[in-house]
């Protein structure tokens, strides 16, 4: 999560959580000229479309008010779907065991794609498990994480 996505994270938390969904994550994307604001929020009972727009509405005002980003910007409410992006330490230890894709911000090894079982998360470094070889990948590098869905 970019330094911008964790500031608005934070500042937008207890609002998405005092309308009772945890904000699992933020995604500032695009360039000043077309910005996107994508937020995943969860829920015990899951995600649906009203829940999607009850938060977008909530959300929507607070921005406008106080106008954190200061470009314009389109706003997005989601849930993180199956195949769930993992944006801090927590939730790849929270989905340990499960099957993962992780790309990197450069190469590590010779290797800028990970595909395998997460492990979780030791001294900073996700830990993934690749045809029975254990990878440790520093947090830092990871530009994108997402859980693969097993069907």
């Amino acid at each position: 999560m970019s330094h911008d996505a964790h500031a608005l994270k934070h500042f937008l938390a207890s609002t998405v959580e005092g309308l009772g969904y945890e904000l699992f994550g933020v995604e500032l994307l695009g360039s000043r000229r077309q910005r996107l604001l994508r937020l995943y929020i969860d829920h015990a009972d899951g995600i649906d479309v009203e829940d999607c727009a009850r938060v977008s509405r909530q959300v929507s005002s607070l921005l406008d008010v106080e106008d954190p980003i200061g470009d314009a910007y389109t706003l997005e409410v989601s849930s993180p779907g199956m195949d769930r992006p993992l944006f801090e330490p927590a939730h790849f230890e929270r989905f340990a065991g499960e099957q993962v894709r992780i790309q990197l911000d450069g190469l590590l090894d010779g290797r800028r794609k990970f595909v395998g079982r997460l492990l979780g998360v030791q001294d900073d470094q996700v830990m993934i498990e690749i045809d029975g070889q254990t990878w440790r990948v520093p947090l830092a590098r990871i530009d994108k994480a997402r859980l693969v869905p097993g069907f």
